[in-house]
């Protein structure tokens, strides 16, 4: 299992929105950057992320797990543009903002620290449980 994490502008598709799809989950579309879109395409059944609320919230709210693997993103004009599906699985008793993972010297190295413009990204298993660990997600 290899972990990630998706960033999203909760003004357009927030947390609640995720939930309320329930275990139909809801495709990961609109991504428009070939790095990110190459992740996705990384991305197995089971695969477990963090959703993280962009903008002004910056912070990690949920768990979600990619139900469906990269297919074309149904949104898109163009076929170069994939998408994965991903579900809710739970969600984070404490918000862990951004601040609070710059301030973690375990999570220097993380990719949203070092890019966090990146709006699909993997995390490492050790990130993982660090960020479980402080929203009291289960990992």
């Amino acid at each position: 299992m290899r972990y990630w994490l998706f960033k999203s502008e909760p003004s357009t598709w927030g947390w609640q929105d995720q939930i309320a799809k329930g275990d139909a989950g809801e495709e990961w579309d609109g991504v428009r950057n070939y790095q990110a879109r190459n992740f996705m395409r990384e991305m197995a059944l089971g695969d477990r992320g963090f959703f993280y609320h962009s903008q002004k919230e910056k912070a990690v709210v949920g768990s979600v797990e990619v139900i469906a693997t990269s297919h074309p993103d149904s949104k898109a004009d163009d076929p170069r543009w994939d998408c994965v599906d991903i579900k809710a699985i739970e969600g984070a008793k404490t918000p862990v903002t951004l601040d609070m993972i710059k301030a973690d010297p375990r999570l220097a190295d993380m990719v949203l620290v070092k890019n966090s413009r990146l709006s699909v990204q993997p995390v490492t298993e050790e990130e993982w449980r660090i960020i479980c660990d402080l929203a009291g997600l289960t990992p």
